[in-house]
């Protein structure tokens, strides 16, 4: 128990000190709120992952409702994890980081594409494109922030 405190408080430390938040957006229940990545990719919805189907990678534990998909995103994390860390597509592209639902999502161009809300997810998707190049243009920096 006590290692475990002075890992967190090292790690509460070292954010304030940097001032950077971590590359990946990621709650209790895990990375995507313990949805699974590749499951949005193979079965077009988002599923709940399972803890006894877990990974961890870029510092958060990431959950898959099937063996079978961890493996799929142990193998190329990169193509299944949501772009911009998972924070909120949208909030990105404004120059800042926010939270995400599970249920707003979209995949452009093979690409996971997260949003803070199903209602943002709309006013991002009327310009995706505009506001996918603003995203990355602001990505990593806003992490800063």
């Amino acid at each position: 128990m006590k290692a475990k405190t002075v890992f967190i408080c090292s790690l509460l430390l070292s954010v304030s000190v940097f001032g950077q938040k971590s590359e990946v957006f990621s709650t209790n229940a895990g990375a995507i709120k313990g949805y699974d990545p590749v499951a949005y990719f193979t079965q077009g919805e988002a599923i709940e992952g399972d803890e006894k189907f877990s990974f961890e990678w870029k510092g958060a534990v990431w959950h898959f409702s099937s063996e079978e998909n961890m493996n799929t995103f142990m193998e190329k994390p990169e193509s299944y994890a949501p772009q911009f860390g998972g924070y909120c597509a949208w909030a990105v592209s404004q120059g800042y980081t926010y939270r995400t639902s599970p249920e707003a999502w979209k995949i452009v161009d093979g690409k996971l594409y997260l949003n803070y809300s199903v209602g943002v997810q709309k006013k991002w998707e009327a310009n995706q494109t505009e506001l996918i190049k603003s995203g990355e243009a602001n990505w990593p920096k806003v992490l800063e922030k």
